[in-house]
């Protein structure tokens, strides 16, 4: 698996709360970095390019992230929100959202006792910190992105549980 393929990642959980108490939760870019182990913090910008006063977030809608990796140090980024369907889908890219770094995306699908939450992420096309190192090491390649791979995935289960555990109280 290289880079320029845009591996993806994604896990599922049930959540026994309906779409309409796990939708605030998702959308909570708080939230979102609250459960993440990189994902350090997060914050909408001001008006027009994040939510005025007392409003929710919607497409187009862009927020500062502060990340975190033990390799490769601190940084920042800027999302916009490409994706808020109500109590659905929710969804950002990470920096140029012509050529993003990454996709973000939660999905809601309603069931007989509750929601299935999944969260869902690709690598790319955008170049990242991650083609950095690869640069440095491209015989390496396939390891280093198959253990961003891995990485991405614990924390979207660590993500999915905390939201999980937030909405069933």
């Amino acid at each position: 698996m290289r880079y320029a393929d845009c591996p993806t990642v994604e896990a599922s959980v049930h959540v026994a709360a309906p779409p309409a108490r796990v939708w605030p939760l998702v959308r909570d870019i708080g939230v979102v970095a609250e459960t993440s182990e990189e994902l350090q913090e997060a914050h909408w910008l001001p008006a027009p390019d994040g939510p005025g006063e007392g409003e929710e977030p919607a497409v187009g809608h862009r927020f500062r992230g502060r990340n975190a990796h033990p390799q490769a140090g601190e940084w920042e980024t800027v999302s916009t929100v490409v994706e808020c369907d109500e109590a659905r889908c929710f969804s950002w890219v990470v920096m140029d959202p012509d050529n993003p770094t990454a996709t973000w995306r939660f999905t809601l699908t309603p069931t007989a006792d509750g929601t299935e939450l999944r969260q869902w992420a690709r690598m790319g096309p955008g170049p990242s910190n991650l083609n950095g190192v690869i640069e440095r090491m491209p015989d390496k390649e396939e390891r280093i992105v198959a253990g961003r791979v891995r990485e991405w995935q614990q924390s979207i289960e660590r993500t999915l549980a905390g939201i999980k555990e937030r909405a069933e109280r």
